[in-house]
């Protein structure tokens, strides 16, 4: 919470929570807001351009264009976001386990997550849905293992650092069982940067859904979809050469929005602090700086306090 609180004192940070409070308001109530059913077709009023009644204007078969972008953030989010929990799941646990069960796993599960880095994720997809059927949550697990490995990788690396400490080396000498260890030394700090990578995830799988359902996989018509709603408009750009326009926008500030707070976390984060404080001490063009901020490890300054003053 902390973090987020700094990440709100940025401006940027501020902007890009509040894209997303909008994209999440619309994912719960997007449906129930949407002006008119984004499923009822009218053929009288085809191709309609902006107006009164269709803000956004009408589709190639008279469906309210604004109704099916209201009703399609949900299937769009929902479908990431169950992409990046199947990758949390599949690729956190055993990144934890490769630093602790020994080199036979560290060998096996590296081995796995190397094979997993190579596969399109188009491919991979089309090949899933082809064999289990063309559905939401096939898509969405297919893509999800393949984003496994970034989970995985992120979550080792940053274990290994971790566990190389002087207080997690005293713990285990002390008898602390790894759980213990992992629950209250490695965890909490494994989680900052994991709420990076899911940021940053969010945004790529955000972006693979719109790819699928672009080609029509994953969600079939006439469900609507971000992408497939992009698919569609694309097939009369002479009559509507804006059409484009509405879900390409909604799709380029939701990844953006979560690019950009990706960035402001990781810079609101102890470690961010140091950073940004570096690059300003070695900018030639930065201007005096009066005093360093103090970020102390809580288990340094606990070690610290248990030392005898000489």
């Amino acid at each position: 919470m902390n973090t987020l609180r700094l990440a709100w004192r940025d401006p940027a940070g501020k902007a890009s929570m509040i894209v997303l409070a909008g994209i999440l308001f619309l994912v719960f109530f997007g449906s129930m807001l949407a002006p008119h059913d984004p499923l009822a077709q009218d053929p009288a009023n085809m191709l309609q351009n902006p107006s009164a009644e269709h803000w956004l204007g009408t589709d190639y078969l008279g469906r309210d264009v604004l109704s099916r972008l209201m009703a399609g953030t949900r299937i769009s989010v929902l479908g990431a976001v169950e992409a990046v929990l199947t990758a949390m799941l599949i690729g956190i646990l055993p990144g934890l386990a490769s630093v602790w069960l020994g080199p036979k796993f560290e060998w096996f599960s590296l081995r796995v997550t190397d094979t997993l880095m190579v596969v399109p994720f188009t491919v991979f997809a089309i090949a899933v849905v082809g064999t289990l059927g063309n559905g939401l949550h096939q898509s969405m697990i297919a893509i999800g293992i393949l984003m496994s490995p970034l989970y995985f990788r992120v979550t080792r690396a940053v274990t290994m650092g971790l566990r190389q400490q002087q207080y997690v080396e005293a713990a285990e000498l002390m008898g602390a069982s790894q759980w213990w260890i992992l629950r209250k030394h490695i965890w909490s700090k494994v989680l900052p940067t994991l709420a990076v990578t899911t940021a940053q995830a969010l945004g790529t799988a955000l972006l693979v859904m719109a790819s699928l359902t672009f080609l029509g996989l994953g969600v079939t018509p006439p469900a609507p979809t971000w992408g497939g709603m992009l698919a569609s408009d694309l097939a009369y750009l002479t009559q509507q050469p804006w059409a484009p326009l509405f879900p390409g926008l909604m799709i380029m500030l939701t990844v953006g929005s979560l690019n950009l707070l990706a960035d402001v976390v990781r810079d609101a984060t102890p470690d961010g602090v140091r950073r940004s404080w570096r690059r300003r001490l070695t900018s030639p063009s930065a201007g005096p700086i009066t005093a360093l901020p103090t970020v102390i490890e809580p288990e340094k300054e606990r070690a610290d306090a248990r030392v005898p003053a000489a």
